[in-house]
């Protein structure tokens, strides 16, 4: 999609890239790996799940893979730690060994990939025998909600609006879907992880959408001055605004995960 722009890494952070993090850390305990395990981060975008990992998840060592080089750009200029490593590659056609990582792991990103299926059979290929594969994206449909007050209000001042909407783009953000995705592994389930997501204030909501990073930043961008000030407008009015100005939301996340066959 003309809008889905992925390349400047500070301001996905401001975007959404803030609540990656809180994501990760409950994703993490989730998956309970041991310590001193190889670990892969598949579409690591600024590092988020990797500095995740190097601080929850005591590992040995973590490859972070992404097709952003802006992305990794700002992985490496945030995480130094000599047991992380960022290569440049997309998740159909990893740039890793055969068996060679204990924990294959992608945060907010099976979404994007062309074909999640050919993308999770190379979580397969480079999993060790009896090591975890395991994902999470977020519930667009209804679970994120920074988003869906976003195309909900897009759509009413701009009927074209809705086909662009994450939550109908990606039926991939179901449980159901992700088991079905995960079918070649064992022992597969999933897991509901819901944040907070409270904005300080309505600035701190609409702001990242300026950033241009995103569906729906991109397609904020295209917008005239005027029509995006309407749309500025109509969210202040529905979003849930607290006494001091503060919007407390909620952001879910569906999360899957299997265990390599033996």
């Amino acid at each position: 999609m003309a809008h889905d722009v992925w390349a400047v890494g500070d301001k996905y952070e401001q975007y959404v890239g803030r609540w990656s993090r809180p994501v990760a850390e409950e994703f993490l305990r989730w998956l309970d790996v041991p310590p001193h395990q190889r670990w892969a981060d598949v579409g690591c975008g600024t590092g988020a799940l990797t500095a995740t990992i190097l601080k929850q998840g005591e590992p040995a060592q973590v490859t972070g893979v992404d097709p952003s080089e802006g992305f990794l750009a700002a992985a490496r200029a945030t995480i130094r730690d000599e047991r992380a490593e960022f290569h440049l590659g997309d998740a159909r056609a990893l740039p890793l060994p055969d068996k060679g990582f204990d924990a294959v792991v992608s945060g907010l990103a099976l979404n994007f990939v062309p074909d999640p299926a050919r993308a999770v059979a190379e979580f397969t290929r480079v999993t060790a025998s009896g090591g975890t594969a395991a994902a999470y994206v977020w519930d667009y449909a209804g679970g994120m909600a920074m988003m869906r007050y976003f195309w909900d209000a897009a759509a009413d001042l701009d009927p074209a609006a809705a086909e662009l909407d994450e939550g109908r783009r990606f039926p991939l953000c179901h449980p159901d879907t992700l088991r079905q995705l995960w079918a070649g592994l064992d022992d597969v389930t999933t897991q509901a992880i819901d944040v907070p997501t409270t904005f300080a204030s309505f600035d701190d909501y609409w702001t990242p959408f300026l950033g241009g990073q995103g569906p729906a930043p991109g397609y904020v961008m295209s917008l005239s001055e005027e029509r995006r000030s309407a749309l500025g407008d109509l969210l202040r009015e529905r979003l849930p605004t607290g006494p001091d100005g503060s919007i407390p939301l909620t952001a879910r996340a569906w999360a899957v995960r299997g265990t390599a066959p033996r």
